[in-house]
């Protein structure tokens, strides 16, 4: 029976979205840093949550360096580098790394290449005998040399038959002129990588493979001066200077600007890429301009999405973001959509892109992109890999030390002046080149009427 004094019963308004409650207090504490006389440097985060230790080695060895008539090597050199060392095979190197039960990975871009780690930590000084051994003794055999030729070019192939990228390699082509490195693929091309061989890599080693300019990242169950012993132990006939570091000329879109089709005949669906050159990723408008992009086009509740998907049905999505690098990244506006509304999309996709950056964001977007931004950026920070590759990443950009330890403060200091003037700074989009994969009889009457510029057709 119920209480007829009790209060009554209120039912929420679910109309109105809850509030968001206060951010929760997150401490990141800062690595010890160390170098070696070698050069190499060392930052060691302790974190004994779980017995695991994750490490990142970060070798100023990006494709960027790469010469373009041996476009592909960085990341051909990065393949091959765990198929042996001098001292066991690529079976025998798989078998020790099983035994100790650490997983170890190697990944080549733009501006470095990065062995990245995770073990027990009762295993680190192991893992990291065996991590020395993989960088400064590879032996990379005749057959691990060619099966890594074969992958590459399989994946260039298939590379070229996916809209999607096809869209993206097509797009850097007309942005960045053909002496830049971002004007390439970054795996490289067909009439490179069949030239790579065990000689090119072992050269690229002997150039690129030095402690000087290289960092080594460790984070977990450690204490950090057994941590600095170990390092010290296993890499100290480890060798040599700064690798030469070849600054790249700042880039500005193609004038007039490019839009460009490649032509899918038949093709029921196009791919859309709208980009331009953007500020490195050490550039003081770094994180308005990361607040800007949340509000654009960076979130599902972003102004391109809303309209693209939600007003319009065009797409099933559509977001913007910027690729950031040291010299200097991309801003792309990516999406797909269907043939018969391609125009439709391009015209409200430049739509949105010039109000916004004409106009500005209002206080209320801002202050909703600072505090998702600032919520979820714990979530980035959750485990001891991606400690470990937020901490490499200070070393890979030249960024503070204190670079993630203030990003909450500093996110939630943007204000609307701050992303109007660097959205305003650094994104034109009347110069923007505008690149498709379509069917382009069906899409070009429509594109050139609307008037963004003249439109080539390529094969």
């Amino acid at each position: 029976m119920s209480d007829s004094h009790s209060a009554p019963h209120t039912s929420p308004d679910r109309s109105v979205p809850p509030a968001a409650g206060d951010l929760r207090p997150f401490h990141l504490p800062a690595p010890a840093a160390t170098r070696l006389d070698s050069g190499l440097e060392i930052r060691v985060l302790p974190q004994g949550r779980v017995p695991l230790v994750s490490g990142c080695l970060v070798l100023d060895s990006g494709e960027t360096a790469v010469p373009g008539k041996n476009a592909g090597l960085a990341v051909f050199t990065g393949d091959a580098l765990l198929g042996g060392t001098e001292v066991r095979d690529g079976a025998a190197l798989s078998e020790a790394l099983e035994e100790l039960g650490t997983s170890l990975s190697v990944s080549a871009g733009w501006d470095a290449t990065t062995l990245a780690f995770t073990c027990a930590a009762e295993r680190l000084e192991s893992t990291l005998e065996l991590l020395a051994e993989v960088v400064l003794r590879p032996a990379f055999p005749q057959d691990e040399v060619e099966r890594v030729r074969r992958q590459r070019l399989a994946a260039i192939e298939q590379r070229g038959k996916d809209p999607g990228d096809r869209a993206d390699d097509e797009a850097d082509r007309i942005l960045f002129p053909t002496d830049h490195p971002y004007h390439r693929p970054l795996g490289g091309m067909r009439e490179t990588v069949p030239e790579l061989g065990g000689d090119h890599a072992r050269g690229w080693v002997a150039a690129r493979y030095r402690p000087g300019g290289a960092g080594l990242v460790l984070v977990g169950d450690l204490d950090p001066a057994e941590a600095d012993d170990f390092v010290a132990a296993g890499f100290e006939a480890w060798d040599g200077g700064p690798p030469e570091r070849h600054g790249l000329p700042p880039v500005s879109p193609p004038e007039p600007r490019p839009i460009v089709v490649v032509h899918r005949p038949g093709a029921v669906q196009s791919e859309l890429r709208i980009l331009q050159p953007s500020p490195p990723r050490a550039h003081e408008d770094h994180l308005a301009l990361q607040v800007g992009n949340s509000i654009l086009g960076g979130s599902f509740t972003s102004r391109l999405n809303l309209s693209l998907r939600e007003d319009h049905g065009f797409t099933y999505g559509v977001h913007s973001r910027f690729v950031t690098r040291r010299p200097g990244g991309v801003f792309t506006i990516s999406t797909a959509v269907g043939t018969e509304v391609t125009v439709d999309a391009v015209g409200e996709a430049m739509h949105v892109f010039n109000d916004f950056v004409a106009k500005g964001p209002t206080a209320e977007e801002v202050a909703r992109a600072r505090d998702y931004l600032a919520g979820i950026f714990p979530l980035r920070m959750e485990t001891t890999a991606q400690l470990a590759a937020r901490t490499a990443e200070i070393l890979i950009y030249d960024l503070p030390d204190d670079e993630y330890q203030s990003y909450r403060e500093r996110i939630r200091g943007v204000t609307p002046e701050m992303v109007a003037t660097a959205v305003g700074t650094h994104l034109t989009p009347a110069t923007a080149p505008i690149v498709l994969t379509a069917d382009a009889d069906a899409v070009v009457p429509g594109l050139e009427a609307l008037g963004l510029g003249t439109v080539e057709v390529r094969e």
